[in-house]
């Protein structure tokens, strides 16, 4: 079973239980939030797919609330760029029915600027600074650029500066689509790049449920997890709004990307009055995800973002290298690597997975898909001898893995 808690009440002690532990992992106030907030939300559910400013507006006024009134930093992910354009357009041209992706690229040139000024006019009513970021998952790729990003972002959130992020559509057409979410998976790398406290997701439902509550009345929704594993991501539906993107998959993908560094996650419904400012007070809103006991070091935050985007690349290993790799802390040797998954070369970022494919780990690779290939199951003085080569006696040192 899942490690969550649901509405429904347990026992009398089992509650009391739960409600301390939910007390001890929110641990409030959090002093560095990263809100996402997507095209659902910000259109209120709009038919038409335009952008809803009352809404936005209430919502700038609780981002404002917490850095005017808080030593709290404040970061916003923003979608709806495609929107502004689509709803520009409406304006003086029939918007194709079908979004296809050169569609999106055209309607995100056009509606950036119309979003960022209406986020610019309503921040200003409350005297706080904007600035905009438009990044794309190539940009946090590289170490050196991944660093400089978390440097400016961190300058201005020092100086006051509320900055707005959102994916550069115009140029990444593959973050366009569904591989990456409707910015689900850059709120939650964001929030690891600068050491967030606390990242909520604005969505349209009120947090994560045990079956679809449109058409299990039976559904219940989920207060607390306390571990993304796979029962939790079982229970993701399908999104159905073909101008959004991501729905929840994308959204409990980025729970285990954000818990795993150390950093608490909520998701609920942006609508719900005072919702941001109550989730960062530590309020039971929507569904709360409980961070790992100790935050990762920046290196290895950086790593866990990057895993999967070199294709999915992996090693499967034997009991024995699960054990070792989980209980001691150790590097992953050849002779503990039963067979490769994928390709991948020397450098890549891979899954180190058990022979049931659970990831137990992710890390750097010393050397390709290949090479481990002709390697596997052998001790590490015959590295040199199979391969002529030598990088190292380890498929993966332990200073370049995180477990997950």
């Amino acid at each position: 079973m899942p490690a969550l808690r649901s509405q429904t009440a347990p026992s009398a002690s089992n509650d009391v239980n739960d409600a301390a532990g939910d007390c001890a992992a929110r641990r409030p106030p959090y002093r560095r939030i990263v809100v996402k907030a997507g095209t659902s939300v910000l259109t209120g559910g709009d038919s038409q797919g335009n952008l809803d400013t009352a809404v936005m507006a209430d919502l700038v006024a609780q981002i404002s609330q917490l850095v005017n009134g808080h030593p709290t930093q404040a970061l916003l992910v923003t979608s709806g760029a495609i929107a502004a354009g689509r709803q520009a357009l409406a304006e003086t041209a029939a918007v194709p029915a079908i979004p296809d992706i050169p569609t999106r690229q055209v309607l995100a040139a056009l509606g950036q600027s119309r979003l960022m000024n209406i986020y610019a006019d309503r921040f200003a009513r409350h005297g706080v600074a904007i600035s905009q970021v438009l990044l794309t998952l190539h940009d946090l790729a590289h170490r050196q650029s991944y660093l400089d990003i978390r440097n400016t972002l961190l300058s201005l959130l020092d100086l006051g500066i509320v900055p707005v992020v959102n994916e550069n559509d115009v140029v990444a057409s593959d973050e366009i689509g569904e591989i990456f979410g409707d910015n689900d998976r850059l709120s939650a790398l964001i929030a690891a790049l600068i050491d967030a406290d606390l990242l909520v997701i604005l969505t349209d439902v009120d947090g994560l449920y045990t079956a679809n509550p449109n058409t299990d009345p039976t559904a219940t929704r989920i207060a607390t997890v306390a571990v993304v594993d796979d029962d939790v991501l079982a229970m993701a539906g399908e999104h159905r709004n073909a101008w959004a993107r991501g729905g929840m998959p994308t959204k409990l993908h980025a729970a285990h990307l954000v818990t795993t560094s150390g950093i608490a996650m909520t998701i609920c419904r942006g609508r719900d009055p005072d919702v941001v400012l109550r989730a960062a007070r530590g309020e039971p809103v929507g569904t709360f995800f409980r961070p790992a006991d100790n935050k990762l070091e920046a290196r290895k935050r950086w790593m866990l973002s990057r895993v999967g985007d070199s294709g999915w690349g992996q090693v499967v290993v034997d009991d024995g290298a699960v054990s070792a790799l989980r209980r001691n802390g150790v590097s992953l040797l050849p002779t503990g690597v039963h067979h490769v998954v994928g390709d991948f070369r020397r450098g890549d970022i891979i899954y180190i997975s058990d022979f049931a494919r659970h990831h137990i780990a992710c890390g750097i690779a010393n050397y390709s898909a290949a090479d481990v290939q002709r390697i596997q199951g052998l001790r590490s003085d015959r590295i040199a001898d199979t391969l002529g080569y030598h990088y190292g006696q380890e498929v993966v040192h332990r200073n370049n893995l995180v477990l997950l």
